[in-house]
């Protein structure tokens, strides 16, 4: 997997390389870039497909600089621009930087798209995201977290993997992602210090930024998720100038994992569309 050295620490990246139109994905917290392996498959003919794995608790490589989420905003710039890519098509699943980064940096970008994700006041969202945040509150609470997550019996509930998804995520996707935070206290320290520091006012800032934002958006949303309220879909793509709205029924947030085929259909619509 190629790597860059960003200024707050290396970050692993996907590449499919390839001539097409670029598309970058981002995923959310304790994933890494193989929760967009099935878009991928689906898309990489026709395309440039690039996943950074972001210090969100399932990197494998401690930062330099201890990650907060405006921190991740800027690195997500600082990767568009020391790739030099352009004319990029921004997506994101679950967490909200791309928000940030749409309304602060807009010049690499030529569409952006959001799936079920973090949004004005649901910051950090439902009850796992809360627990998320208590858990890198508490001494102990982040190996207590990790110990329940990869707990085989626990995984479908809806306080963990559960809430977002519809269909089980294979053991060894899941093992994957908890890893890093199973067997490195970097990594710990890294996602404590990124849970502790959630200015609560991002995404209500970001919001007003996007009505400013007047390049071809695309909003998808799980009309079955149990995180992002779904009326939340509706006023993301109202308040976007070119904004559209699509919704995906039998699946959770995780669109990706439940149903990659028509997120890679709407995705591949939107780029030669769009």
């Amino acid at each position: 997997m190629p790597e860059i050295e960003l200024s707050a620490g290396t970050v692993e990246y996907e590449d499919t390389g390839g001539e097409g139109p670029v598309v970058v994905l981002l995923h959310g917290l304790v994933q890494d870039a193989s929760v967009w392996r099935k878009v991928i498959a689906e898309m990489r003919d026709g395309h440039r497909l690039l996943a950074p794995t972001l210090p969100y608790g399932s990197h494998r490589r401690a930062m330099t600089r201890p990650p907060t989420p405006d921190l991740v905003n800027e690195l997500i710039a600082e990767f568009l621009e020391r790739l030099d890519l352009r004319d990029v098509t921004l997506v994101e699943s679950d967490c909200g930087r791309a928000q940030t980064v749409a309304a602060r940096h807009p010049e690499r970008l030529a569409r952006l798209v959001l799936i079920s994700c973090e949004a004005f006041d649901n910051y950090p969202p439902g009850l796992p995201g809360k627990m998320i945040g208590a858990a890198c509150r508490i001494p102990g609470g982040i190996p207590l977290m990790v110990r329940a997550l990869g707990w085989k019996p626990l995984r479908g509930l809806p306080v963990g993997l559960g809430a977002l998804t519809k269909r089980p995520v294979p053991d060894e996707i899941v093992d994957r992602w908890l890893r890093p935070l199973r067997t490195d206290p970097a990594i710990r320290r890294d996602f404590r210090h990124y849970g502790t520091h959630v200015r609560r006012t991002e995404l209500l800032e970001a919001a007003q930024g996007l009505r400013y934002f007047d390049r071809p958006a695309l909003v998808v949303w799980a009309v079955e998720d149990r995180m992002m309220p779904r009326e939340h879909g509706g006023r993301l793509a109202e308040l976007l100038p070119r904004g559209r709205l699509a919704e995906i029924r039998d699946t959770r947030t995780l669109i990706a994992e439940d149903r990659p085929e028509r997120l890679a259909s709407l995705l591949r619509w939107f780029v030669a569309e769009g």
